[in-house]
């Protein structure tokens, strides 16, 4: 009918999953768009529409990745993922090591993304930046002052990027604590 050929629809919804992942951005948006306000001085309107944007994008990059690597799993770690998706409990106790290095692993992919997501909002939304380097005049002392600006930009960019990443990861892995009692 619309030409998609053969694909299935599956006949269960983890809707758990839906709703703990929405559940999950509305605690880190908020959180990252506070840090952002704070740490880079943007205006709420524009914290806001950053977190809103690197979490959505960083939030799907994942979930593509995830729906990628799913079927190159082991049956094993399968059968583990799909009992804790569904009935939020492992049924392997060695599964405990895996997940904590798999949350690291995580937690890295996700910063490093925001950060480059960010950093390309920043650099692609400012509408001043080819003007100004169109207008000075080009000499030494006027380029190393360039470059120490946009490498120090770079390094409050990731130090705010990490502790709001990091703050986002804690509130999440207490709702996730609190869920499982």
């Amino acid at each position: 009918m619309l030409g998609l050929g053969d694909i299935n629809i599956p006949r269960i919804l983890p809707v758990g999953v839906i709703l703990f992942e929405f559940l999950f951005l509305l605690t880190a948006i908020p959180i990252e768009a506070y840090v952002l306000n704070r740490r880079l001085k943007f205006d709420k309107k524009t914290s806001m529409f950053y977190a809103i944007s690197i979490n959505l994008f960083s939030s799907t990059i994942g979930w593509i990745m995830f729906f990628v690597l799913e079927p190159i799993l082991p049956i094993g770690l399968k059968s583990e993922l799909i009992s804790y998706i569904f009935f939020h409990n492992f049924r392997s106790e060695s599964t405990q090591g895996v997940l904590i290095l798999t949350g690291f692993i995580i937690f890295f992919m996700t910063f490093f993304m925001k950060f480059f997501f960010l950093r390309f909002f920043v650099l692609s939304l400012k509408e001043d930046v080819l003007q100004v380097y169109e207008k000075t005049p080009e000499n030494n002392r006027l380029k190393w002052r360039r470059t120490s600006v946009a490498r120090l930009q770079s390094t409050n960019l990731v130090t705010t990027i990490l502790i709001g990443n990091s703050l986002s990861y804690s509130a999440i892995s207490m709702i996730i604590l609190l869920s499982r009692k």
